[in-house]
């Protein structure tokens, strides 16, 4: 996984993703080629993928379509077993559909609709900002070592919700019970920022970067 492909496709914050992977990569002692970029022939070949998301699921797919051959890209890298990493929205549009501001079909790469947190405390807020604790519900590589219910930092209104329960590697409270963290085969997706997470995202960035599977 030499090759580290972050998505660039107008979506905010991927600088700060771009320099977390590089510290990640220099915190597990690992040299890795990673590129900010949306060349397709990259992204198809690259051994691992990140794609960020900040703002509207129909505005981030509408992004990505309208960069020349990017999905397809992608689609190509994760056929060919490339690790992927979506972050926050980046994770949504691995979904079916999104439900935020009408219908919006996804990558359709994880069986599930994105719908509106809905925390049964009225005085929970959203949008979800903050420290919140993570719950892994199943093993997982990139999850390994990172211990039980460690907090990452969340900025969100929506959420993935599996169709397949298989999928849901992880769990948040926020007034409900819902899936931080989803995983099929060579996919994983993180609805929180693991960029804005101090020293335990920057340690799940380095298990990422370390993964073969």
């Amino acid at each position: 996984m030499n090759s580290v492909a972050l998505i660039d496709y107008g979506s905010g914050n991927v600088r700060s993703v771009e320099q977390a992977l590089w510290q990640a990569a220099r915190r597990a002692g690992k040299r890795r080629d990673i590129r900010l970029t949306n060349d397709p022939d990259f992204i198809a070949r690259a051994g691992a993928i990140v794609l960020p998301g900040v703002g509207a699921f129909a505005a981030c797919m509408a992004a990505l379509q309208a960069r020349d051959g990017l999905i397809p890209a992608l689609e190509a890298g994760v056929k060919a077993g490339a690790a992927f990493l979506g972050i926050c929205v980046g994770m949504q549009l691995m979904a079916d559909r999104g439900l935020e501001f009408g219908e919006t079909a996804g990558l359709g790469w994880i069986p599930g609709a994105v719908e509106a947190l809905r925390p049964g405390d009225p005085h929970l807020r959203v949008p979800h900002m903050g420290w919140n604790e993570v719950r892994p519900s199943v093993a997982h590589p990139v999850l390994r070592d990172l211990g039980e219910g460690r907090a990452f930092y969340f900025a969100n209104s929506f959420t993935l919700r599996p169709a397949d329960p298989a999928t849901a590697v992880a769990t948040t409270e926020h007034g409900e019970r819902f899936v931080s963290i989803v995983g099929r085969h060579n996919l994983l997706g993180v609805q929180f920022h693991p960029e804005k997470s101090q020293a335990a995202g920057l340690d799940l960035l380095a298990r990422f970067l370390e993964w073969r599977p």
